[in-house]
């Protein structure tokens, strides 16, 4: 824990006073639906980054302020609307870039969720809805941190400040190296704040220090040219879903762990997490085992996984009494830190066509790769960093690894090379991203929110 100057006081008491507005605001930019993907509204996208970019010009500290977009390379298409918001350093300050996301994911099974997920609700301590967490609540804390600055600090302080809410992140950030590229001086920065990742608990900060990658693809496998009677050909045609599953099921071993030669792993030690807390975390039953080997953070850390996210095959209500010939499974794996998402997704592609079975046709598409990401801690912003964490919670920040991928750092890194990277975030191991019923745990997000203030107050009296 450290002492606090009277500006940093000051800056702390102004950030808890600006919760509850930034927690209104959060409010309402939750009951806009800006889902990303196909097939959803790209008006209400646009609608989100418009409200994102009046809460910007609201501060009155940038100098320039703009809903923009630039060209996915692979199709020409523009992009989804980002905000970008500039404000330059002055008297030898470092600037620093605040990056969040305003898309959020799809919601599913509507019926799942126990309120309306567009219609922000308070229970037992915790604002539900669809991207209260992830990752509307980031921008709520980088607007609500600017301001405690602005009411402490005044208008003019020296920091340099870059703001970058992007507008694709849930849907693969398909336009998000054409946006950098295009947009790099405006985005320069000394120190790079992303934040859109977790805590170690709902009262304990963390930085995350380690990222996996990732490799995500649609595979199909075809063993006939042609639906067929199961009764009358059953037994001697194999069908694409008994091939389909023969072949899914080499991606493990009897203890659920990844056995695909090629995927690597990453040697380093993790701190102690008991299955019970897995189970609580996770929504793990009593009655179903934990998969893997070796310490449970070690499995999530700093292991590959491999997940089945989707499957196209008849449903249950349109079955028939036939051999399908066709079956597509979307793969998910996810990239121990040290290997690329490249190399990866070969070392999969490769086992699959060498296990297909029966002669089956394996095709694949839509194949999309990630680099994993390790932070220098050795960074004067990361000592800046665990500072305000530690008086902003109250609690001394824990360095954690995350199994997920935010595959887009590895672009900051080619941009900006030069550039401290922290990895913060709102979210407690009860947040259920990108699952119904997300939601934002109140004091987590107050903690962050004062600790963010306190960050941008140390480094604009500082020359890094």
């Amino acid at each position: 824990m450290t002492s606090e100057s009277p500006r940093s006081a000051a800056v702390r008491d102004a950030a808890l006073s600006a919760v509850p507005a930034a927690l209104a605001d959060l409010g309402s930019l939750v009951r806009i639906p800006s889902v990303a993907f196909p097939g959803f509204e790209r008006a209400e996208v646009e609608r989100s980054a418009a409200a994102v970019a009046s809460l910007a010009e609201g501060l009155g500290i940038f100098e320039r302020v703009e809903v923009a977009t630039a060209a996915i390379p692979s199709t020409g298409e523009q992009g989804m609307p980002a905000v970008l918001a500039t404000r330059a350093a002055r008297n030898g300050r470092p600037t620093i870039l605040l990056y969040a996301h305003h898309d959020v994911q799809p919601v599913g099974d509507e019926s799942l969720w126990e309120s309306a997920p567009f219609e922000p609700t308070v229970r037992d301590g915790r604002l539900y809805g669809r991207g209260a967490a992830d990752d509307k609540a980031g921008v709520m804390a980088h607007i609500g941190a600017l301001r405690a600055l602005v009411e402490a600090a005044g208008p003019d302080f020296d920091l340099g400040v870059n703001l970058f809410i992007e507008g694709e992140e849930e849907a693969g950030s398909a336009s998000f190296a054409s946006f950098l590229s295009h947009n790099a001086d405006a985005l320069r920065a000394d120190v790079i704040v992303v934040a859109d990742s977790g805590n170690w608990d709902a009262t304990t900060p963390a930085l995350t220090v380690s990222l996996r990658g990732n490799a995500r693809f649609t595979m199909t496998v075809r063993t006939l040219e042609h639906a067929s009677h199961s009764g009358m050909f059953g037994g001697a045609v194999p069908d694409a879903m008994l091939a389909t599953v023969k072949l899914l099921a080499t991606l493990w071993d009897d203890d659920g762990a990844v056995a695909v030669d090629g995927l690597r792993e990453r040697d380093a030690d993790t701190p102690a997490y008991s299955e019970e807390t897995l189970r609580s975390e996770a929504g793990l039953p009593a009655g179903v085992s934990p998969i893997g080997t070796g310490s449970i953070l070690s499995r999530i850390w700093n292991k590959p996984s491999i997940t089945v996210t989707g499957i196209d095959a008849p449903s249950v209500r349109n079955a028939s009494n036939t051999l399908s010939p066709e079956v597509s499974v979307v793969i998910s794996a996810r990239v121990a830190p040290g290997q690329s998402g490249d190399e990866a997704y070969r070392a999969v592609e490769a086992h699959l066509r060498a296990h297909a079975p029966f002669g089956a046709e394996v095709t694949f598409r839509d194949i999309e790769t990630g680099n994993p990401f390790l932070v220098d801690t050795s960074g004067s912003a990361v000592a800046h960093a665990r500072a305000a964490l530690a008086t902003g919670y109250g609690v001394e920040p824990v360095d954690i690894g995350v199994g997920g991928s935010i595959p887009f750092i590895a672009d900051l890194v080619r941009e900006f090379p030069a550039a401290q990277i922290l990895v913060t975030g709102v979210e407690d191991p009860h947040a259920r991203a990108h699952s119904p019923n997300e939601s934002l745990h109140l004091d987590t997000f107050r903690h962050a929110l004062v600790s963010e203030a306190l960050l941008l107050e140390r480094l604009d009296a500082s020359q890094l």
